[in-house]
């Protein structure tokens, strides 16, 4: 008897149980994503998508989410008063600031050591050798498209006229009032210093074929006709010197960052290029992923130290985006540069490289700034919030219905988007609890579908009819079809050029965080 009590009891509890795990399970399918103590539901998600115009993709419908998280945790703080300023949390959230900081000034300690790239008589023979080019030229371009051969034959001869009249002393003069070339022409012409390999095919050989002093005959290239002199070392000295010194400074610095990787045992291991590209998609979700990518004598390289190193980079760079689309292949080098950085902090960390107090402070006020910029752009300043409610809990209610009330304008363009910085996300995911559920994504997404739908059905059937008679093929009025005689066709937008005589630019690939935070030059 009492065993059949015992089971009847046991079926009971597990078949209550089950109800209890499927409500739960329902209840969790119900909700996309959780901020403290507010939620995001399927509905509300799936009719944010629904009546807008973004792409019905679920990274779409991730990255949405995840910004509203981001917007309801600031709202949380707000009504809390809390600004996140404690030191330690500060720090932690503007660690790739304050790392870049450290590494600054250990770059300024070690690149005292580095070779230059010597004297004058040293630059002068890197100069006449071709290792430093430097060009005066005249353009006169000749249009892409629709240019006759008579009329490229005429600006031919107008070239061969100018080449025939310029001389060392006048060319500078001549490039000032003929040279179509806007890059250069104000300067006669000129491109002071510049590495092999920058100039088109054409240009660049005809300009090594010339002696320092000498001028070449009319040279063709895609932008037109050119006339080139090669200055002699005394008229560009001080700019020869100065890319000598530059590219003397850079050597150093490859050398120094090679002989300090191969001290160092660096070895990437094979599946580094799958964890960097999960880490890439899901940032904050691998904050704490202490799986290994690489191994050095500095340490292990973990999926949680690559995640802030990609969020050192600033949003323009869009690193997340370069290296989800990037091949395998280039992933391996982006690990080792985000090692070289280790090491070298690390170096600094031995040479006891420290930040003073008001460069602390400067990094925290900054994060401060940051915060506040971001509460009002959302509406939910504390000031704002403080005759809302008596209560945390009464004002964190209405910075949540602000929120709402921001979201959707953000949704139907009436609002000016707020970019949450990433010291901030990680601050307020640091110190709340979060939550986006997969499964709730895909639910949104599907109900969202049927929502477009009927919002593009409902447009299409507001849309009036239109009053005025579209003509019949061959009547009177009626424009010819494209690519048939008697069309104009719109100029079609051209890709962006370099500029007359320069080479086209590669393509960017995901680029090292340089310790010394040292920009490239701008062509």
């Amino acid at each position: 008897m009492k065993k059949q009590v015992l089971a009847v009891l046991t079926g009971a509890v597990l078949l209550a149980a089950c109800d209890g795990f499927k409500e739960a399970m329902t209840a969790h399918v119900d909700v996309v994503a959780r901020a403290g103590s507010q939620e995001l539901s399927v509905t509300r998600l799936s009719d944010l998508l629904g009546n807008s115009k973004v792409p019905l993709r679920k990274d779409v419908a991730k990255a949405v989410a995840e910004l509203w998280v981001n917007y309801q945790l600031l709202g949380k703080a707000a009504a809390d008063g809390d600004s996140l300023n404690k030191a330690q949390t500060v720090d932690q959230a503007m660690w790739a600031t304050v790392a870049n900081a450290r590494a600054k000034k250990w770059y300024d300690v070690v690149s005292k050591t580095f070779a230059s790239g010597g004297d004058s008589a040293a630059a002068a023979s890197r100069y006449a050798q071709g290792q430093i080019l430097a060009a005066r030229h005249i353009l006169l371009m000749v249009p892409p498209q629709g240019t006759s051969t008579a009329a490229k034959d005429s600006i031919r001869r107008k070239a061969e006229a100018l080449r025939a009249q310029a001389t060392a002393a006048n060319f500078a003069d001549l490039a000032n009032k003929n040279s179509m070339d806007p890059g250069s022409n104000k300067q006669g012409g000129l491109y002071p210093a510049f590495a092999p390999g920058t100039m088109v095919p054409e240009f660049e050989k005809a300009l090594v074929a010339l002696k320092p002093g000498q001028i070449s005959p009319v040279v063709q290239t895609q932008y037109g006709y050119h006339i080139i002199y090669r200055p002699a070392f005394s008229e560009v000295k001080g700019q020869v010197m100065a890319e000598a010194d530059q590219r003397g400074m850079q050597a150093a610095e490859s050398t120094y960052f090679a002989k300090l990787e191969n001290a160092s045992k660096i070895q990437i291991r094979p599946d580094a290029p799958k964890t960097v590209k999960a880490v890439a998609a899901d940032l904050s979700g691998h904050i704490d992923d202490k799986t290994v990518v690489a191994t050095s004598t500095a340490g292990n390289l973990t999926a949680g130290r690559v995640a802030q190193w990609i969020a050192a980079y600033p949003p323009q760079a869009q690193l997340t985006q370069q290296i989800q689309a990037a091949p395998d292949s280039v992933i391996p080098n982006l690990v080792r540069n985000f090692l070289r950085n280790e090491l070298f902090l690390r170096q600094a960390d031995s040479a006891k490289i420290t930040l003073d107090t008001a460069e602390l402070n400067d990094i925290r006020r900054n994060f401060s700034t940051m915060i506040g910029q971001t509460w009002t752009g959302l509406g939910v300043d504390p000031k704002l919030l403080a005759d809302s409610g008596k209560t945390g809990a009464a004002r964190e209610r209405v910075a949540s219905a602000r929120i709402e009330e921001y979201m959707d304008n953000l949704f139907m363009h009436d609002a000016r988007f707020v970019d949450i910085p990433k010291p901030v996300e990680i601050a307020l995911h640091e110190k709340y609890d979060t939550k986006v559920n997969e499964a709730g994504l895909d639910r949104a997404l599907e109900r969202a579908t049927k929502v477009r739908a009927t919002v593009d059905s409902t447009r299409a059937a507001q849309q009036p009819s239109s009053v005025v008679p579209m003509p019949r093929q061959g009547q009177p009025g009626q424009q010819p079809p494209q690519g048939q005689p008697g069309q104009t066709r719109p100029n079609q937008p051209q890709p962006n050029q370099a500029r007359p005589g320069q080479a086209q630019p590669k393509q960017a690939q995901p680029s090292q965080v340089q310790p010394s935070q040292a920009q490239p030059k701008q062509p």
